[in-house]
């Protein structure tokens, strides 16, 4: 309805009036969330992975189920998320199991996911067949990567399952081709842990030290026996084949049959088409080895017989066409004789020349010829005392009127002697407060220990209404067969201690367990006689 302000001349309305329920946002959204709730409650979707946000910081995994003409919010709780066999990819065909429920947050409905399977086999080969592509084009797979194998290893490492045949068969191959050193990583073969426990493996096996407590392998087997695609999914895993690509240690990929085949596969330095032939692979026969040894033994000898022949009669050929030692030698020899001759004449000589030049020196030689530098020195050594004795004296008075001006004061000793003293007492009170306090823990421990020998002492015992029994010798009875009829014992109680004598040797009867309810008086007449 509307009217006229009279003052104004303005139209006014009137509210109007409506009999619709009002809601608010939150109610709203509350009642759709009950509505899609309870008309779907668990459902199965299939559908195409789009979106696909890996794991939230708070382990939450976030997507979207798509077909060709629709769209669905998805999301997996961080509980759920660690159980997946197979983890999300973008455009992996799905089939999810959950509850549909809304998100008010955004006005949208969404399911959430509890399992998650692909969609038959021809997904899982097709997401097989894309992360192959992904992995070949950074070159895991190339041949320039690979490594040969060691022909003679030391140590060879198994990464399986300890329990199945597979280990067995490694090692009884090995065993009889030729007995080395193995090393087990054991790891799940199968199951959602696979792909990360022998990524790990792998990984371990190439950071162990040469020469450390745990040998470093030679060569790696990764091995499984056979199995459906589900089966040996965990060998597709990328992790996986990260670690066997970029392994140092030559690796040897056995997983499944000959007919079977995974990305470690690709990656491997080696497949082997069985755990078996892997072990053929990595080590050879040693019978074989020790027969081909002997065969190249007895051809070495052979050849070294031929060869020292050879050369022996090679030698022996030369040796005819050489001249002999006296005719090498004759003309060296002549030499030296006419050499020797001229020797003996020249010392003599010689000797006569050197006599003549020292007798002319001789006649030069006398006393005169040394009294005057003799003479010179003298006053210099006596010009030089003297001036040392000048400087000396100077010296000794200089030293003296120095230590005359820095005479020792006792006021310079007065601050030293009243920090030393200042110290010395706090030494002295902490000496004490550590005494006391020493003094106080022990005697708190001495406590405790007595209390706790108080309450293991048998006098505790006997007042909890328990008695102690003693022979004549002071033996104490534990058992009613240390007894002997007409003996004498002494029983102790916690306020003292009696003497009683076993009258007969007849063994107290045991108590049915169905008279537990006689009477005091018949107690006491089956105990026995012993009191």
């Amino acid at each position: 309805m509307t009217h006229i302000d009279p003052e104004t001349g303005e139209i006014l309305s009137e509210p109007v009036t409506s009999n619709v329920t009002e809601f608010s946002v939150s109610e709203i959204s509350g009642q759709l969330k009950r509505l899609v709730e309870d008309t779907f409650g668990r459902v199965r979707v299939r559908g195409e992975i789009a979106g696909y946000r890996g794991p939230h910081s708070s382990g939450h995994m976030y997507f979207a189920l798509k077909d060709d003409k629709a769209r669905i919010e998805a999301v997996i709780w961080r509980g759920v998320a660690g159980r997946l066999k197979h983890r999300p990819e973008d455009g992996m065909e799905v089939i999810a199991t959950g509850k549909l429920t809304t998100y008010p947050g955004s006005s949208k409905y969404q399911i959430v996911i509890d399992q998650l399977e692909p969609a038959g086999a021809g997904a899982l080969m097709a997401l097989l067949e894309e992360r192959k592509r992904k992995l070949e084009a950074e070159g895991l797979f190339a041949e320039a990567r690979k490594k040969p194998l060691p022909y003679l290893p030391l140590v060879v490492g198994v990464i399986t399952s300890p329990t199945g045949a597979v280990i067995r068969d490694i090692l009884h191959r090995i065993s009889d081709r030729f007995p080395l050193h193995v090393v087990v990583w054991p790891v799940r073969v199968q199951g959602e842990t696979t792909g990360a426990e022998v990524a790990n493996a792998i990984d371990g096996f190439n950071t162990l030290k040469p020469g450390g407590a745990i040998p470093r392998p030679d060569v790696l087997i990764v091995a499984r026996g056979g199995g459906s695609v589900e089966d040996l999914w965990g060998f597709n895993d990328e992790a996986v084949v990260r670690a066997a690509a970029n392994s140092a240690i030559p690796l040897v990929s056995a997983v499944g049959h000959e007919t079977d085949w995974t990305l470690i596969d690709l990656a491997a330095d080696v497949r082997a088409p069985t755990p078996t032939g892997a072990a053929e692979f990595v080590v050879p026969v040693k019978g074989e080895l020790e027969a081909h040894i002997a065969t190249l033994s007895a051809r070495l000898g052979s050849a070294l017989s031929r060869f020292m022949e050879n050369r022996r009669t090679a030698l022996r050929a030369a040796t005819r066409g050489l001249p002999s030692p006296d005719s090498l030698f004759a003309i060296q020899n002549q030499r030296m004789d006419a050499v020797s001759l001229r020797l003996n004449h020249g010392l003599v000589s010689a000797i006569h020349v050197k006599s003549a030049g020292f007798g002319r020196i001789a006649g030069r030689l006398g006393p005169s010829l040394l009294a005057a530098p003799i003479r010179h020195n003298r006053q210099k050594l006596a010009f030089a005392a003297s001036r040392l004795a000048g400087a000396l004296g100077n010296r000794i008075e200089a030293k003296r009127s120095a230590l005359q001006r820095q005479r020792l004061n006792p006021a310079l000793l007065a601050i030293p002697l009243r920090e030393g003293r200042r110290k010395f007492d706090h030494s002295a009170r902490s000496l004490s407060h550590l005494q006391q306090t020493g003094m106080q823990h022990y005697r708190n421990r001495l406590d405790q220990a007595g209390r706790l020998l108080s309450s293991y002492s048998h006098e505790k015992t006997l007042e909890r209404g328990f008695a102690l029994v003693r022979d004549d010798n002071g033996i104490v009875i534990t058992r009613s067969a240390q007894t002997r009829p007409k003996g004498g014992y002494s029983v102790s109680f916690a306020d003292g201690a009696i003497d009683v004598v076993r009258l007969d040797g007849t063994t107290p009867a045991k108590k049915p367990q169905a008279a537990a309810n006689t009477s005091k008086s018949e107690k006491t007449d089956r105990q026995g006689d012993l009191f």
